[in-house]
C-alpha cells in the first residue's frame, strides 16, 4: 500500500489553481479488513519510532491539522495518533485568542506550544488562523491594538512573510 505524495506537493511560492489539485485517489486496499490491518501495523511501527525519537532527544516533531469546521480534524488527530504514547506527545487546539495572547504578536501563541525535543506537538489549526480568520473577523486584529497602517494591505504581507520564515 504506497501513496504517492508527490501529486499533492505545491513548491513554494508557487501558484495554486485548486481546480487542477487531486481530490480522489485510487483506493489504497482492496477492502475495509486489509485497511484495519495496515493500520494496525503502521500504529505499531510509529509507537516504535516514537520510542527512538523520544530517547534521541535531537529533534520536535509538529504536525498541523488545518480544516474548516466539522472537516475531521478532532477524528484524524484521534485515530493518527491513537498508537502513540500520550506522554510523548501534546495537542494544542487553537480557538478565539485570549486577552494575554492578543497582546502579544501574532504568533507568540503558536510558539508558546511548540513541542519540546523528543516530544510530538499536534496543532489542531494553526498560527495560519491568524491570517485566514483574522480577515474574516477584524474585531480580533482590533484587539491586537496593531498601530495604524497607511497601506491596509500591509499588515497581511508582513504575516505572510512572518510565516513563510517560520
Amino acid at each position: 500500500m504506497d501513496l504517492n505524495v508527490e501529486r499533492f506537493r505545491v513548491e513554494l511560492e508557487a501558484k495554486v489553481a485548486l481546480k487542477a489539485r487531486p481530490t480522489l485517489i485510487k483506493p489504497l486496499a482492496a477492502s475495509h479488513a486489509e485497511y484495519k490491518e495496515h493500520f494496525k501495523a503502521q500504529a505499531a511501527e510509529l509507537r516504535e519510532l516514537q520510542k527512538i525519537f523520544f530517547a534521541a532527544n535531537r529533534y520536535a516533531l509538529l504536525l498541523i491539522f488545518q480544516g474548516m469546521d466539522a472537516s475531521g480534524k478532532d477524528s484524524a488527530i484521534g485515530r493518527v495518533m491513537s498508537g502513540i504514547n500520550p506522554q510523548g506527545c501534546q495537542v494544542s487546539s487553537f480557538k478565539h485568542p485570549s486577552t494575554q495572547e492578543l497582546a502579544h504578536d501574532f504568533l507568540w501563541r503558536a510558539s508558546q506550544r511548540l513541542p519540546e525535543r523528543g516530544r510530538i506537538g499536534i496543532f489542531n489549526r494553526s498560527y495560519f488562523e491568524e491570517v485566514l480568520i483574522v480577515r474574516v473577523h477584524p474585531e480580533i486584529l482590533k484587539g491586537e491594538a496593531v498601530p495604524d497602517q497607511p497601506d491596509p494591505d500591509a499588515i497581511w504581507s508582513s504575516r505572510y512573510r512572518s510565516i513563510l520564515n517560520l
